[in-house]
This record gives structure tokens, C-alpha cells and sequence, in this order.
């Protein structure tokens, strides 16, 4: 294969002729018009995207420089946000005031449009850079296209104002590099400079292209030759390292009264990001400077277009192969060189991130400049291949076919998930799975679909009020930006309804039950919920008639997932309710906090004003904070008056006082069922109990399966299995640790239960101990008067009976542990007629069942009752199974044995055919089996019967290849036993047969078997 590479200067230049100046024509075109198609496609869909959680801050930004510039004091930020550059921001605060835009939600769609104008420009310049590199223009589209076609870019394209921003800065400033390295000189490297520091203005991993280039501009003096050359390299590298920290410098008036020792300071704070946090990542909460090496990799390759992933690596491939076969020639020749740059663009950083444990999180967003080089290398990837011949052809065509068939399939997952791009994830991870991805990766920081939730709660308004606001409290500032870029119509329903300060946002995705919500879904995983925010009225009528925990200026409660405060009687004019409250929490488990600082001090903190989380109503004062999802130990409260900061009043108490209560009241009672945990049933749900007991005994997660008298109450997902799944993790979370005992008390369905069966499995599935128990034993003891009445139908572990149409199971002496094996149950009818449709093709009814919905373990008996179709049913075989799919036991039943006694009197005094474990003979066009004497066990193996025929044509075409037919069966579906025979019959088809095999297998190979000709 001929290996294409990349132009040099004269190369490009010279690319001409007629075919070629006709392809740059239409190139050149079919590029204006991609991008205007992409403009145009930006318009049209600017209004569907909300305000993200960073966009009001960062707008306020350029105000706040813009003052610190004009004198006023204290006006830039105090954190770290101080040395964040305002290159982007300030142009479009200059833009909107230049044109006057006041109203909220102009001010958003015209910096979402001036935001994503300027990622269109990124892919301008994408496309100049590719056609100087490679001289093909068709190829230079497909890099802008790469550059602006991939999903999660696109939508971050509208509302982030962070990482759109260098990322499309960091495609200026290559195209300005090349440009620069192309045609030497102090003022090409001065721009050069003007652009890398607009890039470190904008983010600190600019340095990446600073280092980068001043190390390309060492190598070229230690390359040239003669001295001229040299200085006039130091000259440029001096002019790019001057106009680098000028522009850095103008960019940040922070800077202005101190360059060197804040410079140093901004060096340092940027470098390594203070806000540091956990982050899940494959389902495994880690510190965000400490993810595992592949954080980058596989974040990068699970949300990016795998056709393009594939064009990059090719790309990258191929110039690392180039430069280690002649090294010197791509470090001196120019543009072979930029490809060694694009790819230590894409290594360095992340390099960086592993060695020194970089503060990176939210995915790859920090690093979405990455794709700056790796877009210019998948368009070398798609010219290295589009350029290759095989066997003499050239591979243009299909090529380009293929990346434009990528291309399409991007756009549609674009716009199956549209307007929520930004958590785009491809095949490479199950995207099927409901709330699979939820549970591995974060989905959402941006908060952006707040907008998409606020639209249905302004259709739904005039519904949920009767035109009154029923709710009070506030929301977070995203909520109300987004509330704020509706369309006037929708701003105003919520204004006289609901009142945009009425929502709250649950990132966690849990709400209280009650309150309307609304979420929006990606891949079946939420990835955002609102909901209207509590009516305290009703909160407070809710804990009215508990006792508190804590009685002081404020009555303080634990209801639900809220911490409440009444004070009543209550006036508005009372200091406290201008106080600072203070409220911590104290886990059972320290890892149970997110928050590091948490973790640190063993409690977290929430600090409110009665404005932002209160209400007065009928002279009482309400407020009610969110608790956290974890299990809490203990609250502490406190209330500080402003201005002074003097302690008004506190209080602490255990909020684990009702697990103790739960404990004292059962500790006298049996459990249902003794094992690591006990087990009780008590006030409708389970209540577990382990005396003594340590943290260890928790790490392990629980399972609880409810078994319902009918299955039809269960969800309609779990009526398959039989039982209602309430696996939950955290013990703590449902329960507390006290004294040395574990106590929790999971709330059991509303549904009348039959059974439970509950336990604990380590992470490798394997059951750490388990319990199973009923909760109506007596029908079951019913059942077994009736069973012992009778002799058995069949006798094996079980003893199986029939009555009346029902099979009961019955083992005597029994334990729990005889009956955790699942039963199977088959069913086989007079007429195939009346099977389910699904069911046809293998002969039988499929019934299996699990002991514990059909049965109950008491007085060391083990007896259930299953109930057969109303169809005639001729046989059935039941059983269980074991873990590894096989048959602990078996036994083969006969309803209606009729059809069987005859064919055996038909060949009772004849000779058989053939001689084996069962006899075989010929009679009535079909094969008889007999075996006497015979128990259950020897017609346990399946039959095999294979037929040879005279005539190959005779047999079914999908069986000619074999050269015989395969007519292997099951006893219990072609046979019977009776008066201690086995007894089975199988047609024969009508075509002639000249030998036959026959015989039974198992899993070891085949059992008996034997050859014969048919007469």
C-alpha cells in the first residue's frame, strides 16, 4: 500500500491542474455550505437550550473586572475565581450592552448564539489549517467537520462559556502556530504570541502549546545552521515569549500591581485546582485528584464518535511510524513536524493528569480541547486511507462513503438525545440498561435541561394551582436563569401560578412524594429532576404531633428527608428570624459524606436564613431543610444574630432515638427467621436486628424479595420473577448502630405479602447468608392435611400429590434450605392447540416456580401448591434446579396414560426391533419404547432418534447436509410410566427410511444406544 503523507510548503502550493483546482472549487463550496448548514441548524435549535449552573457567575465576571479596572474596590472575586481571564466574557458583556439588551432572556440566546458562533469559527479554522496541511480541500471539510460534529461538543457549544472557549482558541492558536513555523519571522510569532496568551487567559492548560512551541522554536536554533539563522530564531522566540505575557498581563488587571509575585500566584492556584471532591467513575466514588490512570482515555473514548476515535488513532499512528523511520526529516521539514505537535498536544496534558494527579472531573471537560488535535488527526487519518490503494484500487471513494455514513449516524444520536447532547455516550458502554449509566458515570453538571422541566410546569401551571401560588421558598439561581430564557408567554404562566422562585432541583434524584415533578431522561437514566417546592403548611401539619427533637426558641424535627423548625406562637418582628442558622449533620459512616471537608471534621454543615428556607403563616414561623441521603447519627442546631454573631440558642439530639424505640419494642418477640441478622415482621415492614455487631457486618449489600398472595399486585417489570425486589445498600440508610446492636426497618409493600426472602452478597454474587420465611403458613397447613390423606403420586425429595388439579409439594422433615432451590414445572397438554404460541415449538407449558410464592416452611414441613392450566394436560415433570442449571431432583407424572397402556398392548407379545436400554419396536407407523421394570431416573436422559432415508431429496432442506433427520425428544413429552413400565412412542415420517439410530444422551455422552434397519 502506497503511504500518503503529509505536504510540504512547495507541495501545497503546487497542487494544481485542472482536476485538482476542480476539486478545491467544489471543496471550497461544499465547505461554505456545510457551515452555513450548520449555522443554520444552530439557529434553529439556539431556543432549546437552557442556562448552565457556571453562566450566570461567569457573566457577572467581566462586570466585576470592569469595575475593579474603573477604581472600585474590593469588586473581583476573593477565591480562586480571581485569576480566571475574562478574554471571552468581556466581549460579550460589551456586546450586550453595545446593543442594548436588557431583558433576561435576550441576554441568554445572544450569548448562547455568540457562543456557539465563535465554535463555528474553531471549525473555520479547522478547515484552513487541514487544507494547508494536507492540500485537499475535501479533506479539510471533513476535519471541520469532525471538529463540530461531535455530540457532546456541540451542545456545550451553546452554553458553556469555559471549555467551548479554549477549545476553539486552541484551534487558533495551531492554525496560528503553523502559520508562524511556515513563515518565520518575529511578527508571525508576536501574533503567534497574542494567541497563546488569550489561551492561557482563558484557561491554565494553554501552557501545554507555550511549552510545546518553545520547545519546537529550541530545537530550530540548534538546527540552523548559520548564525543569522539562529538569531533570527531567538528573535521570534523572544518576540512569541514577549507578546505571550503581555497579552497575559493586559488580560488580567489582577495582575497589574504585582506581575511577578502574582503571576506566581495565579501559576500556582490554577495549576492545581483547590475544590477538590469526590466523583463517580465506572461506579466507584473517587477523589478528583486521585481517579485511576484511564480516566481521561476512557471518558474520551466512551463520549466521543467512534468512527472518528478510529480516524484519529490511524492518523496518529501513521506519523509516529513516519518519524521513527527517518526522525531527522520530520523534525526539520515543517509540516510533517506539526503532526509530532498535534500529537504531543494530545499526550502532554494527558500525561500531566496522571503523574500529577491533576484535579480533572465532570468527564473530560477540562480537557475538551483535546479534540482541537485529535479532529486534525482523524482528517490525516481519512487522507491516509482515502489516498491508499489495495490490489491496484484506489480506496477515495469508499472512504469518503464510509466517513459520510459516520457522519450520518452521529447526527441522528445527535438528535435522538437533542436537546441534551452533552451526555452523549456511544456503544462502547450499555446505554439499554435502565439507569445502568446513572450508577456509573455523572450525567450531568451543567443543569441546563432545568429549562426543558420549567416549559412543563408553565404548560401544567393553571393544574397544579387553581391559580393561586400554592408554594414558597427559593431555588437554586440556575433555576431561575432558566425560568428567566423561557418565552414570554411560559415566563408569565409561572409568574402568576407557580412564581419562578417556586422549584427546587434534585441532582441526587430523589424527591418528596406529593410534589408535582418533572425529569428529564437520557439512554432511560435521569439525568436532572425538579419539583415544586414543599408547602410548609402542609409540613407543618405533618410534625404537629410529634414530639421534637430539640425544644427551644425553635421546636426542631426529623420528618421524612427534612429537618423542620416551628416557633409558635411566632412574629415577624422577632430578632431571630434575621439570625444565621447553622444545622450539622453527623453520619454513622464518615465515607457516607461527599464533602472531603466533611470527612475531615467528622460532621457537614448547611448554613440558611429563615427568608430562603421559611414561611409565616396563621402566626407560626416553618422552615424545613433538606436532610441528606445518608444515615444520620445525631443533628446539632444553632442560631447566631447578625451583626453581632451572638449565640441566640442551640440544641443537639440522636436521630436514631426511633431505631432505639424499634428495638425496645420487638426485642421480646420470636423473630420470623434466626440467622447473621434476625429477622422480625412488625408494623408492616422487616425489621432486622444483630446483637453484638460492628461496621463490617454492613459492608455487604441486603437483598429483601417479597413474594405477594397474587402476583398480579406486583410492578408489571417483577410479575416474571415472581417477586418484588427492595434490594437496598446501605443498611445505615434504613436503619442506625447503637450500644453494639444494628437495628433497621424497611417498610414492606402495601399488597398482601405471602413470603419473604432476604439476606446479605458480597460484591462477587456470592450470598453471605440468607433467610426465607412465610407470613401465611396457614393455607399451607391445610394443604398438608390434605396431601397426607392420599399416597403420593411420585416420590423423590419432595413427595409430589395431585388433587383436584393442583400439585402439592411435600417434604417431611424439612428446613429453609431444602426449599431455596427454584422449582421447575413443566406442562404438557392433550392439544398443542393449547399451548402459549411461544411454547409450541418445545412441547410443553414452562410453570417453573419459586417455592417461597407458592409454599411455607412450618412445624419442620415444607409444603406448597401450584395450580395446573385449565387445559387437558396429558403429563408433567417438576423438580428443582440447581445453581449451575442442572436437576437436583426429578419427577415425571402421567394424567392421562391411556394413549400409552394401548401402545404397550399393541407390542407386549412381540419381538422388539432393536435391544437396548429400552426396547424398540415397529407398530402402527411409529416407534414404541418399553422398559420393565422402569423407575422415574431411567427416563430422565433425552432420547435421540436420528433416521436415514432412502432418498436424501425426502428429508427437510435444513437437514440434507446432515444426511439424516434429527427427531430427539423427552420422555415425559412422548411417553408415560405405569405399573412399573416406561413407555413412549414417536411417529415416523412418511417418507422411506432405511436405517435408524437411536439411544439416550446426558451431559457425559451418550448413555445407550443402538442401530437399526426399518422394515
Amino acid at each position: 500500500m502506497r503511504q500518503p503523507r503529509f505536504l510540504s510548503s512547495a507541495e501545497a502550493r503546487s497542487h494544481s491542474g485542472l482536476a485538482a483546482a476542480g476539486e478545491a472549487v467544489a471543496s471550497r463550496w461544499g465547505a461554505l455550505l456545510a457551515l452555513a448548514l450548520v449555522l443554520i441548524a444552530g439557529l434553529a435549535v439556539l431556543d432549546d437550550y437552557g442556562v448552565s449552573v457556571d453562566e450566570p457567575y461567569q457573566r457577572w465576571l467581566p462586570t466585576a473586572t470592569l469595575a475593579h479596572i474603573l477604581g472600585e474596590p474590593n469588586a473581583l472575586p476573593t477565591d480562586h475565581n480571581i485569576f480566571y481571564g475574562v478574554a471571552f466574557e468581556a466581549p460579550l458583556l460589551l456586546a450586550e450592552r453595545a446593543f442594548g439588551i436588557e431583558d433576561k432572556r435576550g441576554v441568554w440566546l445572544a450569548r448562547h448564539l455568540l457562543t456557539h458562533l465563535f465554535f463555528l469559527s474553531g471549525g473555520l479554522f479547522a478547515y484552513l489549517l487541514a487544507s494547508r496541511l494536507f492540500g485537499n480541500r475535501a479533506v479539510a471539510l471533513l476535519a471541520m467537520l469532525l471538529f463540530l460534529l461531535h455530540p457532546r461538543l456541540y451542545a456545550h457549544s451553546f452554553f458553556n462559556p469555559k471549555d467551548i472557549p479554549f477549545l476553539t482558541m486552541f484551534m487558533i492558536a495551531l492554525f496560528l502556530t503553523h502559520r508562524a513555523f511556515r513563515r518565520g519571522g518575529p511578527s508571525a510569532f508576536a501574533l503567534l504570541g497574542v494567541g497563546v496568551g488569550i489561551l492561557l487567559n482563558l484557561r491554565i492548560m494553554g501552557i501545554i502549546l507555550f511549552t510545546a512551541i518553545l520547545a519546537l522554536q529550541a530545537l530550530d536554533v540548534a538546527l540552523k545552521r548559520g548564525r543569522v539563522e539562529k538569531e533570527r530564531a531567538l528573535v521570534s522566540t523572544g518576540a512569541f515569549a514577549l507578546a505571550t505575557g503581555l497579552t497575559i498581563y493586559v488580560l488580567l488587571p489582577y495582575l497589574w500591581p504585582n506581575p511577578v509575585g502574582r503571576s506566581i500566584e495565579w501559576w500556582t492556584t490554577l495549576s492545581s485546582h483547590p475544590a477538590v471532591f469526590t466523583e463517580l467513575f465506572r461506579g466507584v466514588d473517587y477523589l478528583t485528584t486521585d481517579f485511576p490512570p484511564d480516566y481521561v482515555p476512557v471518558w474520551l473514548s466512551i463520549s466521543s464518535p467512534p468512527f472518528a476515535l478510529l480516524l484519529g488513532l490511524v492518523g496518529a499512528a501513521f506519523i509516529l511510524a513516519a518519524a521513527a523511520r527517518s526522525p531527522l526529516a520530520a523534525l526539520r521539514s515543517v509540516t510533517p513536524r506539526f503532526g509530532l505537535l498535534l500529537i504531543a498536544c494530545l499526550a502532554m496534558p494527558v500525561t500531566a493528569v496522571i503523574l500529577f494527579d491533576v484535579n480533572v472531573y465532570t468527564g473530560w471537560r477540562q480537557l475538551y480541547f483535546l479534540w482541537a488535535p485529535f479532529s486534525l488527526l482523524g482528517a490525516y487519518g481519512l487522507h491516509l486511507l482515502a489516498s491508499a490503494r489495495l490490489d491496484g484500487l484506489v480506496l477515495r471513494k469508499p472512504v469518503y462513503i464510509g466517513a459520510g455514513a459516520g457522519f450520518a449516524c452521529v447526527v441522528v444520536s445527535m438528535g435522538l438525545i437533542h436537546p441534551n447532547q452533552h451526555v452523549f455516550f456511544n456503544f462502547f458502554v450499555d446505554r439499554i440498561t435502565p439507569k445502568y449509566l446513572r450508577s456509573q458515570y455523572p450525567m450531568d453538571y451543567w443543569s441546563h435541561p432545568a429549562r426543558q422541566m420549567l416549559e412543563w410546569f408553565s404548560d401544567e401551571a393553571h393544574l397544579l394551582t387553581d391559580g393561586e401560588p400554592a408554594v414558597t421558598g427559593t431555588a437554586e439561581e440556575v433555576v431561575r436563569e432558566n425560568a428567566e430564557i423561557l418565552p414570554t408567554a411560559a415566563r408569565e404562566r409561572i409568574s402568576r401560578y407557580l412564581r419562578i422562585d417556586s422549584f427546587t432541583m434534585r441532582a441526587q434524584f430523589w424527591a418528596q412524594p406529593e410534589l408535582p415533578t418533572r425529569g428529564v431522561s437520557v439512554y432511560e437514566n435521569t439525568i436532572l429532576s425538579m419539583q415544586m417546592s414543599p408547602d410548609l403548611r402542609a409540613v407543618y401539619e405533618r410534625v404537629e404531633s410529634m414530639e421534637p427533637g430539640i425544644q427551644s426558641f425553635f421546636d426542631v424535627y426529623l420528618d421524612e428527608d427534612s429537618v423542620v423548625y416551628v416557633k409558635e406562637p411566632c412574629i415577624e418582628a422577632e430578632e431571630p428570624l434575621d439570625g444565621q442558622f447553622v444545622l450539622e449533620f453527623f453520619p454513622h459512616r464518615n465515607e457516607d459524606m461527599r464533602s472531603l471537608e466533611g470527612r475531615g471534621i467528622g460532621f457537614e454543615r448547611i448554613n440558611f436564613g429563615f427568608s430562603r428556607h421559611g414561611a409565616m403563616f396563621d402566626g407560626k414561623c416553618v422552615a424545613a431543610v433538606p436532610a441528606p441521603r445518608y444515615s444520620i447519627a445525631k443533628i446539632r442546631t444553632r442560631q447566631y444574630a447578625i451583626g453581632t454573631g451572638n449565640l441566640l440558642w442551640e440544641g443537639e439530639f440522636r436521630a436514631d432515638a426511633a431505631y432505639q424505640d424499634l428495638y425496645a419494642r420487638i426485642k421480646s418477640e420470636e423473630p420470623a427467621a434466626r440467622s447473621f441478622f434476625d429477622v422480625y415482621v412488625s408494623g408492616g415492614a422487616a425489621v432486622y436486628v444483630k446483637e453484638p455487631c460492628a461496621l463490617s457486618d454492613l459492608e455487604s449489600d441486603f437483598f429483601l424479595h417479597v413474594f405477594p398472595n397474587e402476583t398480579s399486585d406486583l410492578p408489571e417489570d417483577r410479575r416474571e420473577s415472581g417477586f418484588d425486589n427492595m434490594r437496598f445498600a446501605s443498611f445505615l440508610k434504613e436503619g442506625a448502630i447503637f450500644d453494639g446492636k444494628c437495628v433497621a426497618s424497611v417498610p414492606l409493600p402495601e399488597y398482601a405479602v405471602a413470603g419473604l426472602r432476604t439476606g446479605q452478597r458480597t460484591e462477587d454474587g456470592t450470598t453471605s447468608w440468607s433467610a426465607s420465611f412465610s407470613l401465611n403458613a396457614e393455607s399451607y397447613r391445610a394443604v398438608y392435611r390434605d396431601a397426607a390423606l392420599g399416597e403420593p403420586a411420585a416420590r423423590s425429595v419432595f413427595d409430589v400429590h395431585l388433587t383436584n388439579g393442583d400439585l402439592m409439594y411435600v417434604k417431611d422433615p424439612c428446613d429453609q434450605s431444602d426449599a431455596e432451590a427454584r422449582f421447575f414445572l413443566h406442562v404438557v397438554a392433550e392439544r398443542a392447540d393449547d399451548l402459549p404460541a411461544d411454547r409450541r415449538p418445545a412441547g410443553f407449558d414452562n410453570l417453573d416456580f419459586d417455592f417461597f410464592l407458592n409454599g411455607a416452611v412450618f412445624d419442620g414441613k415444607c409444603v406448597a401448591r401450584v395450580r395446573l392450566p385449565d387445559y387437558p394436560v396429558i403429563a408433567v415433570r417438576t423438580g428443582q434446579l440447581a445453581r449451575d442449571g442442572g436437576n437436583l431432583w426429578s419427577a415425571g407424572l402421567s394424567l392421562n396414560d391411556e394413549p400409552y397402556r394401548a401402545a404397550y398392548a399393541a407390542i407386549a407379545e412381540a419381538e422388539p426391533l432393536a435391544r437396548g436400554l429400552f426396547d424398540v419396536h415397529l407398530a402402527d407407523g411409529g416407534l414404541t419404547y418399553l422398559k420393565d421394570p422402569c423407575g422415574a431416573a431411567d427416563a430422565d436422559a433425552r432420547f435421540f432418534l436420528h433416521l436415514i432415508p432412502d432418498r436424501a431429496s425426502d428429508l427437510p432442506s435444513e437437514r440434507r447436509e446432515a444426511e439424516f433427520d434429527n427427531l430427539d425428544f423427552d420422555f415425559f413429552l412422548r411417553g408415560a410410566a405405569f405399573d412399573g413400565k416406561c413407555v413412549a412412542r414417536v411417529p415416523l415420517p412418511d417418507y422411506p427410511i432405511r436405517t435408524a439410530r437411536t439411544g439416550q444422551f446426558d451431559a457425559a455422552g451418550e448413555v445407550w444406544g443402538v442401530e437399526f434397519t426399518v422394515p
